[in-house]
């Protein structure tokens, strides 16, 4: 049964090295972030899951690494050949900060349907009495000028509704957002999403969303439900 839950963004400007000069713009997500994993930690849970989007549905042990090379900075986070994809190597890179060592690390195809997508959460949220998952995922990559993608009206909506969805643990609302409107607006977190809607149903968790920011174009949640 899932009993607690964090979402944060797997931007690699969270991590320092990669920021550099901009590291002190992220510093309120990052310590967002941080408080979201730190609730993970102190949940109790029998197992932790880090789940986000990849190429293919396929499942690392504790022990795959990953690397930001692609980023400017030879920084591997784990030992070992790089095989995360990045959203799971930010997350486990939010867990080393905070000393927390998942179980696993949960790779969802991007664009798997929403009913795939629901039943790997509830067959995650099954693997134990007391399952904690830490959730990568970030909005629409369409707000604003200075965004990776041309500006789009919809995205600061699309970006509000999922805002509300993780402030209210609103299940419901993430297993609406329709997979061909979030490609269009560039959204990376869909599926993510998804899978924890599919695990976190009928958990009865209450959600406390801890940040939701747009610096770069790129819409940014830290949420911690429990």
């Amino acid at each position: 049964m899932l009993i607690a839950a964090a979402v944060c963004p797997p931007s690699p400007l969270l991590v320092p090295q990669v920021a550099q000069g901009a590291a002190g713009e992220l510093a309120g997500l990052r310590a967002a972030c941080e408080r979201a994993v730190d609730g993970l930690a102190a949940s109790g849970a029998d197992t932790v899951a880090v789940v986000g989007c990849g190429g293919a549905d396929r499942v690392h042990g504790p022990d795959a690494a990953g690397g930001l090379e692609a980023y400017g900075v030879p920084l591997r986070v784990g030992e070992g050949p790089p095989v995360l994809p990045l959203p799971l190597t930010v997350g486990r890179w939010l867990c080393e900060r905070v000393g927390l060592r998942p179980d696993r690390y949960v790779e969802v195809a991007a664009a798997a349907a929403p009913r795939e997508c629901a039943e790997r959460g509830a067959d995650l949220a099954a693997a134990a009495d007391r399952v904690a998952l830490l959730v990568m995922g970030d909005g629409s990559a369409r707000n604003g000028e200075y965004a990776p993608g041309t500006a789009d009206e919809r995205a600061p909506e699309f970006d509000a509704a999922v805002a509300r969805a993780l402030a209210g643990a609103d299940t419901a609302a993430l297993e609406r957002v329709e997979p061909a409107l979030a490609e269009e607006l560039m959204c990376g977190g869909r599926a993510a999403w998804q899978v924890l809607a599919g695990a976190a149903k009928g958990a009865g968790l209450c959600g406390d969303l801890l940040a939701h920011e747009a610096p770069y174009g790129v819409g940014y949640f830290a949420a911690l439900w429990r």
